[in-house]
């Protein structure tokens, strides 16, 4: 990128969620503004298509840089959380007309996916966008992408942007590479992915979307496939209402109603606490399983994301895995912090934007 030497780039940061859309303002590496609006079921239902989101959101977020007295023109790039796009290799990539294209038609539809179409519309060319570490990341050998069945593929969908910020942080406290390493990361969130860090590279993970690995807050994991395709047969439930209860209703949502971890802590119930104790029961297993991945040479076993303050889980999965190489503690997800931290290495030509195609 062209830069003015010693000159701290500002950097316009787009995270769009579930229920919320974040922005951010960087110079540099220091937040100057910070910005989250929360959206309602209810108002969220009233955007019947696609692009009623992506206007929706996007007249929002002018609204908020008004707001701040800010312009386009003060940022030299904009950093979108990145979507459900082709299978790409860890990295920076610039938004281009086959991301946006992409996105607009991915197969299925996320939140994620309209941070990048938000800040390309945004920009109007006058400044670049690019994306970093989407959740479609791929670096899985290719032994872990049987299923055991030839219509089926494991894919590679995890929390790849964490995933990576959290491994080079835990690298760089340690003053070491992080291509130098073998890490197992939990991502312990919303969603739950657990990844084979070789050398830098993730070559192996559940896929923590729809599906795979330790069930979550409101997400089942690997469920009995026998029962859950007879189920899917009974004439009980629509193909909406079997996807919704694989991600959606299932977890802690389908067991106590409830998504909210740290309330079913608080309430010390015993039955409730039984359920904790088997998200990480899941965890701990999936973690010797990626164990078993790097042939038992691990340097490290990181616990990240939001779950990843509470105590009770964290204590729990020590006492399963800490025998495979010590447990260190990253909790939280700095989605914003990350994605600016790629956009400053790229401004001051540390990384290379890679061209999607």
């Amino acid at each position: 990128m062209n830069n003015q030497k010693n000159k701290e780039p500002n950097i316009l940061v787009i995270n769009t969620g579930s229920t919320s859309t974040k922005i951010a303002g960087y110079a540099g590496s220091k937040m100057f503004f910070d910005e989250k609006i929360s959206h309602t079921t209810v108002e969220l239902k009233k955007l019947t298509n696609f692009e009623a989101q992506v206007n929706y959101r996007l007249n929002l977020i002018k609204s908020l840089i008004e707001k701040n007295n800010f312009s386009i023109s003060r940022f030299d790039l904009i950093m979108a959380r990145g979507g459900l796009i082709k299978p790409v290799k860890s990295g920076v990539y610039k938004v281009n007309n086959q991301m946006l294209r992409d996105l607009q038609y991915a197969g299925k539809q996320h939140a994620s996916n309209l941070a990048a179409i938000i800040g390309y519309h945004l920009a109007k060319a006058e400044i670049p966008v690019y994306i970093a570490d989407p959740v479609v990341v791929d670096e899985m050998q290719d032994i872990a992408r049987y299923s055991g069945h030839k219509l089926f593929e494991r894919k590679s969908i995890f929390h790849a942007l964490n995933h990576k910020a959290v491994g080079r942080k835990f690298a760089a406290d340690n003053k070491q590479k992080y291509e130098n390493l073998n890490l197992i990361i939990a991502h312990l969130g919303g969603g739950i992915s657990i990844g084979a860090h070789r050398k830098g590279q993730v070559i192996d993970v559940n896929q923590a979307l729809d599906g795979e690995g330790p069930f979550s807050p409101e997400r089942s994991g690997t469920l009995p496939a026998g029962d859950l395709v007879k189920m899917a047969f009974s004439g009980q439930y629509s193909m909406e209402e079997m996807l919704k209860m694989i991600t959606g209703n299932g977890g802690l949502v389908s067991y106590l109603k409830t998504n909210n971890l740290k309330a079913v802590e608080k309430t010390a119930d015993k039955d409730s606490l039984v359920i904790l104790k088997a998200l990480a029961y899941q965890v701990a297993k999936s973690i010797g399983e990626m164990a078993t991945v790097l042939k038992g040479e691990v340097d490290a076993v990181i616990l990240t994301g939001g779950i990843a303050y509470s105590t009770f889980i964290t204590d729990f999965i020590t006492k399963y895995v800490q025998f495979i190489a010590p447990v260190y503690i990253y909790a939280g997800e700095d989605e914003m912090q990350a994605l600016a931290q790629n956009g400053l290495l790229l401004y001051k030509n540390e990384i290379i934007a890679q061209n999607y195609k």
